[in-house]
């Protein structure tokens, strides 16, 4: 019996041949994805177990105690001390506010 060729859709072999090329492509693409992934991940590792540790932060220093006052020009001197620091950003403001205090309080 000769071979008659059809027309219009396909038949049942032709259909389940599709399927499988296709199917094979995205098993295939899938597989190269999850490729890329894996070493996207293995290459962002070793980048981040090659970053150094930043280091400790400084610590906070609180101002040295005032001594007792003895006289007036000291004191006015030792507040505007205090407020240069203030000002210049060594002190913060609840570090100013404690030291002041101190000096109030001799």
């Amino acid at each position: 019996m000769p071979f008659i060729a059809r027309g219009g859709r396909p038949g049942l072999l032709g259909m389940a041949a599709r399927t499988a090329v296709v199917a094979g492509t995205a098993t295939a693409v899938s597989g190269a994805v999850a490729r890329n992934q894996q070493r996207r991940a293995a290459e962002q590792q070793a980048r981040v177990q090659q970053t150094p540790v930043p280091p400790a932060p400084t610590p906070v220093v609180t101002p040295p105690a005032a001594a007792p006052v003895a006289a007036g020009d000291d004191f006015f001197a030792q507040v505007e001390k205090l407020a240069t620091l203030h000002q210049q950003g060594v002190l913060t403001d609840e570090e100013f506010a404690l030291a002041k205090q101190r000096l109030l309080n001799g």
